[in-house]
């Protein structure tokens, strides 16, 4: 008998004093640290899972739950000694994505800690991951097929140009209507007016629109049409100048070409637009172009114009300036058409099979797209 009460009191009431109610089981953690793919190597992905098996209640106690409140602690550490605090986990199973300071090939601990509800360890496990940069994004290698198929239509196109195969780019209006302009201004005696945009040369707009310029200024050459160029940039001033001059002398009349043709009016934008609108009403040019960037400017420009009666050429990138030019103006070009005319014009090999080559992969994408539309729509 007396045995019995031993074994009684070792069972029930030895646990009662030294854990409370319950007796906690450890539980078992899973925890990893891996690289995040695809980035730079400022980041390390844990994932976690905690299998936490049930209590086992010595005396039971209603006013408790069976599993009892414990907290899980993320830390991390550069040396594997001082831990700090990063994240408090409320899931038994999760992933977490540490981006703060990590650096490449750099190697950081982690510690998965399990407290009771005072606070005492309960279970803790220790891990350490390096991240590494790398060279690849795998998920954007539809980017990369894309540069390729982009890159190996411009070289093929380049090359049928310069092998003498005749490439066919589209007619684009405002540009054929070059001759009809400088035609009208020389039969009428007024001068030819050319806004190369507002914005400086590291624009490309403006780039474009000085192209033009250029085979704008060598038909006013043969046709002896007086050109005038007011800019708003010092560094367009001198490139205007140059391509004026040496237009002048393609066409073999460097002795008309006028230094003051192209001139400086001022950087203000709406200073610039008064002063370009007071020649428009001034001169009362018998064609004007507006080839390159525009602002708010655009409007009054092409409405002063459209008022003193001059065929109007404009051509832009800007979408919001688009709608204004198109409805002030006899020709427009929108958007690529501006980049493209440069080839247009030139009829050179690298320019033509460049834009034909940008033009065909641009379909191919195209066509692409609109089969995996379809393939996702049935």
């Amino acid at each position: 008998m007396k045995k019995h009460l031993i074994f009684f009191f070792l069972l029930f009431l030895v646990p009662k004093l030294l854990f409370g109610n319950e007796i906690l089981s450890s539980p078992i953690i899973e925890f990893t640290a891996t690289d995040n793919p695809n980035d730079d190597g400022t980041a390390l992905i844990l994932n976690w899972k905690i299998n936490y098996p049930d209590t086992v209640l010595l005396i039971p106690d209603p006013s408790r739950s069976q599993t009892p409140v414990w907290e899980c602690i993320l830390e991390r550490s550069v040396n594997g000694i001082d831990f700090e605090k990063i994240q408090q986990i409320d899931q038994l199973e999760g992933q977490f994505t540490d981006g703060q300071d990590i650096e490449p090939e750099k190697e950081f601990f982690y510690k998965l800690k399990i407290l009771t509800e005072n606070d005492k360890l309960l279970a803790s496990k220790e891990i350490s991951a390096i991240s590494k940069a790398q060279w690849f994004n795998k998920g954007k290698i539809s980017l990369l097929a894309m540069a390729l198929i982009l890159a190996f239509s411009i070289i093929y196109f380049i090359f049928s140009a310069k092998s003498g195969k005749e490439l066919y780019i589209r007619k684009i209006a405002g540009l054929e209507s070059m001759d009809e302009s400088v035609g009208r201004a020389t039969e009428m005696g007024r001068p030819i007016l050319f806004i190369p945009g507002i914005l400086d040369l590291d624009d490309m707009q403006t780039i474009a629109g000085l192209t033009i310029l250029g085979k704008l200024a060598q038909k006013a050459a043969e046709y002896d049409a007086k050109l005038i160029v007011p800019v708003c940039r010092s560094m367009v001033l001198s490139t205007a100048k140059e391509i004026v001059k040496e237009s002048y002398l393609k066409a073999g009349r460097p002795d008309a070409f006028d230094p003051d043709s192209v001139f400086y009016l001022t950087d203000d934008q709406f200073g610039y637009v008064a002063g370009v609108d007071g020649i428009i009403m001034r001169e009362k040019p018998a064609a004007n172009f507006y080839l390159g960037a525009f602002y708010a400017e655009s409007l009054i420009l092409a409405e002063t114009g459209f008022a003193s009666g001059a065929i109007q050429t404009s051509g832009t990138a800007m979408p919001s300036q688009l709608p204004f030019f198109v409805v002030a103006c006899d020709y427009t070009l929108i958007g690529e058409e501006l980049f493209a005319a440069s080839a247009y014009l030139s009829k050179e090999p690298h320019q033509l099979g460049s834009s034909k080559g940008q033009d065909v992969a641009q379909t191919i994408f195209v066509g692409v797209l609109s089969l995996g539309i379809i393939l996702e729509i049935i």
